[in-house]
């Protein structure tokens, strides 16, 4: 069995390229720039990316399955309209060239960040309408994206729609959003933790899931994949717990965290990186669900979620 994968030089998508390896399967991947993360596997490389339709062509061609997890993510309004674009009219590329190609299953990763978080204090799962009218350009990529993809399945797509949350584990080579956050944590280079927390999942068991929907599941459905919620003042406290040393435990008022962006964002131009508080991801915490369930996913692809302190612990380690 051939299988491609678009954002395989990510966190989930060199995982999963690694996995799929490791079982013996054959292996394209879509690659743009950075491919370091995969230098040591013996895959085939595709060279281009969403908006060149003929490389998805190659990526495309003599392939069964293909794994779509490509695209521009940001928590700030920098590349707004480049985030947009990518997501959205780059999956509507990728979705006509495997129609074209009669591709036996696509894998589409999209976010929790499609669907509405509100009521916080009720179950989310599958059924949860999606997020309306919001600020944050990424999560109406996701809402679109995820769409188009179950619309296209009316056009003859043979595709289904995975939704994990907050997604860490070992093999972040370029590190993440997250990833950043939690190497700040374990150095105590944050200077204060603010309200709220995220569902947290193992990327390690996002793959295993993803790997077994090549046989599982059914098409034109969606699956969350959900973890555990832990604050960012638990999981600093955890973190210290691994690393032995002191983490940051300083707890802001949103509002003053609020107050204190401009500063932030000047740090981080100063310091050449990407500021981890921001007004979007400040809200991301606020309004996230603390009930998110993958009761769907457990019943149908076999899902389970490993504790959050061994994902952090094997992070650390690797």
């Amino acid at each position: 069995m051939k299988v491609a994968v678009t954002g395989a030089s990510g966190h989930i998508g060199n995982c999963l390229a690694r996995e799929l390896y490791k079982q013996g399967l054959q292996v394209k991947v879509l690659v743009h720039k950075y491919q370091d993360s995969l230098k040591d596997l013996d895959i085939e490389f595709i060279r281009g990316d969403l908006l060149d339709k003929s490389s998805l062509e190659k990526l495309c061609s003599n392939v069964d399955v293909v794994f779509h997890l490509a695209a521009k993510i940001a928590i700030d309004k920098k590349e707004k309209d480049l985030v947009y674009f990518t997501n959205v009219q780059g999956t509507q590329n990728l979705v006509d060239v495997c129609i074209e190609k009669n591709i036996k299953r696509f894998i589409h990763f999209s976010s929790i960040h499609a669907y509405d978080p509100h009521p916080i204090d009720e179950v989310l799962d599958e059924n949860r309408a999606y997020i309306g009218k919001t600020k944050l350009v990424y999560e109406q990529s996701k809402v679109e994206s995820e769409k188009l993809v179950l619309n296209a399945v009316k056009n003859g797509l043979n595709g289904m729609v995975l939704n994990p949350t907050a997604v860490i584990g070992p093999f972040d080579f370029q590190e993440s959003y997250l990833g950043q956050a939690l190497i700040k944590i374990y150095e105590n280079k944050l200077p204060m933790l603010v309200p709220g927390g995220y569902d947290w999942v193992d990327v390690r068991d996002i793959v295993n899931t993803a790997i077994s929907t090549i046989e599982k599941g059914e098409i034109g459905e969606k699956y969350l994949l959900s973890g555990h919620y832990v604050s960012l003042k638990d999981l600093s406290r955890i973190i210290g717990k691994i690393s032995r040393k002191k983490t940051p435990q300083l707890l802001a008022p949103l509002f003053l965290a609020k107050i204190g962006l401009p500063f932030i964002k000047l740090y981080s131009i100063l310091a050449n990186e990407h500021p981890l508080y921001t007004y979007e991801s400040l809200e991301i915490l606020k309004n996230s669900n603390k009930h998110i369930t993958s009761l769907k996913a457990k019943k149908e692809l076999g899902f389970s979620s490993r504790p959050v302190e061994e994902t952090l612990r094997d992070t650390f380690e690797w």
